[in-house]
């Protein structure tokens, strides 16, 4: 038999090097003229950190490398720049490529919004989708592209633009952040979601406001942490606050709540909150004030009367279906009718979650949408509320498309983050933006100018708005309305071809039970 070699460790060899190395500074240094010293300044801290990481059982890698080891440790922490800026194409990149975040850019600095020499994606490949144009373009009027939203129920309906800012609360994002997105909406006269985090004095600069409401009522709490119809009313009647959505689940966490880094939670934002500052905030899975369909409706309806009549409604992320369907048949037998409802993808965006909610719970935004508007026609209360859609809308293209499957305005929140200068770094629960955007240090939020910000937000509105008033009158569409399925195709294999229309609508015939219906959308 041929007995294994044994071999000598890496970790030894470098050791041994480095004594000897220091072994032959040190005699030259007291034989020579001294300049064998400035080696020892440099060998013997590498000695003993060498030794220190032989010693040390956390790291498999330092202890059988002890020096060279930490190459790996850095090029991993700069991995996702080498990728982003010299390895991935135009159209790699997750969750936003190249592509998508240079338009926003562009659009953002009022730049070059063109492109040239054609198509880069590829119109054979699977998942390809394009939207059919007329040959006979139309010619719409000037103005924003605008929706009311507020059924015969509300006192005071709101006139929405149709692309407005998506849920980010103060917290998750810096003040400055905050500010220059407020600013622009003012500017650009589109609204703002508050996101959960309650309305601090930063979503006050002028802007309309979407107050949101998640399961920690913050802005709207007790000591308890219960709902406060007090603490809630004054807040809903802020001239700024022109819409109440109440949070059931959002797409990247559905099922979980919100998170605040304690490193993010400063005593100012804590005062907003209502809650102690230096903590990890964890809000609750679920509301305390309700947990069935009937009690939903109830305490929506208790929001609209608090808030004297402004539009009220619930931000949800589609999982079972059977329970969105529960929601619509207690609307329909209570007569409380909500004015909006907001349909997040299971694809939306966040600062913090844990990977299998990111990548694994909730349905995706399209279908969300198909399903969602077959189910309120079904229950003949499309008329009656506006669906607002969120998920990765940044072109006037997936405007269109969320629009065709039922909505009536759309957010966006990761969009509106690259128009304040976000790079997609994808370490926003460390609270080290580089951009100052997901951050309270400071000395990175000060960095972002919230005036100069402001207006690359409004120009990023403006000019996604004209993008998609182009795409409209390229295709016919005289109306918001009158955007329809049959008009968009997805490519499904080299040989198939279909619309939304059939790949996202089922007809159903009627039902006599909800068992019935659900059974019909299977």
């Amino acid at each position: 038999m041929i007995k294994n070699k044994k071999q000598f460790p890496a970790s030894v060899f470098i050791v041994l090097i480095l004594i000897l190395v220091n072994a032959v500074a040190l005699k030259d240094g007291f034989t020579g003229s001294g300049k064998s010293y400035w080696v020892l300044a440099f060998s013997l801290p590498l000695l003993l950190l060498a030794i220190i990481n032989i010693q040390q059982k956390k790291h498999a890698i330092l202890r059988n490398f002890p020096l060279i080891g930490y190459l790996r440790y850095f090029f991993e922490s700069i991995r996702p720049e080498i990728r982003q800026y010299f390895i991935e194409s135009d159209l790699d990149g997750k969750p936003f490529n190249r592509r998508q975040r240079s338009i926003v850019y562009q659009r953002a600095k009022n730049e070059k919004q063109t492109v040239a020499f054609g198509m880069q994606a590829d119109p054979n490949a699977q998942g390809f989708e394009w939207v059919a144009h007329s040959v006979y373009p139309i010619q719409l009027k000037e103005g924003e592209l605008r929706v009311w939203i507020g059924n015969h129920l509300c006192q005071q309906p709101y006139h929405s633009s149709i692309y407005n800012i998506g849920a980010m609360s103060y917290g998750a994002l810096s003040k400055t952040a905050i500010t220059a997105l407020n600013e622009g909406a003012k500017l650009g006269n589109f609204a703002h979601n508050t996101g959960e985090g309650g309305i601090s004095e930063y979503h006050l600069k002028g802007g309309d406001l979407i107050w949101q409401i998640g399961t920690g009522y913050f802005g709207c709490r007790n000591e308890e942490g219960r709902f406060d119809p007090l603490s809630f009313r004054k807040n809903a009647l802020r001239p700024q606050v022109k819409m109440i959505e109440l949070k059931l689940s959002q797409g990247a966490k559905p099922g979980h709540g919100g998170i605040l880094p304690a490193l993010k939670n400063t005593p100012e934002i804590a005062a907003i909150r209502q809650v102690k500052a230096g903590t990890t905030i964890h809000s609750p899975a679920n509301h305390a004030e309700f947990d069935t369909p009937e009690g939903l409706i109830q305490f929506l309806q208790l929001l609209r009367e608090l808030s004297d009549g402004k539009p009220v409604g619930f931000k949800i992320c589609i999982g079972d279906r059977q329970e969105f369907i529960d929601i619509c048949h207690a609307i329909k037998s209570s007569g409380c009718i909500p004015d909006f409802i907001s349909v997040d993808g299971g694809e939306g965006g966040t600062g913090a979650a844990p990977l299998e909610f990111t990548d694994h719970l909730g349905m995706p935004l399209y279908e969300a949408l198909g399903f969602v508007k077959q189910t309120l026609e079904e229950f003949q209360l499309a008329t009656h509320i506006k669906v607002l859609a969120a998920g990765k809308i940044i072109t006037g293209f997936d405007i269109l498309k969320a629009l065709s499957l039922g909505a009536s305005a759309c957010y966006s929140a990761r969009g509106m983050m690259f128009a304040l200068g976000c790079i997609q770094a994808l370490i926003c629960d460390s609270g080290k933006c580089p951009v100052g955007v997901a951050t309270q240090n400071p000395a990175l939020y000060k960095g972002l100018d919230p005036t100069d910000k402001g207006v690359r937000v409004f120009n990023y509105h403006l000019n996604t708005i004209k993008a998609t008033k182009e795409m409209m009158e390229a295709c016919g569409f005289s109306d918001v309305q009158k955007i329809h399925t049959s008009k968009f195709f997805r490519r499904i294999d080299q040989q198939t071809i279909r619309s939304f229309e059939e790949i996202y609508f089922k007809k159903i015939k009627g039902y006599k039970k909800q068992k019935d219906f659900q059974s019909q959308l299977n």
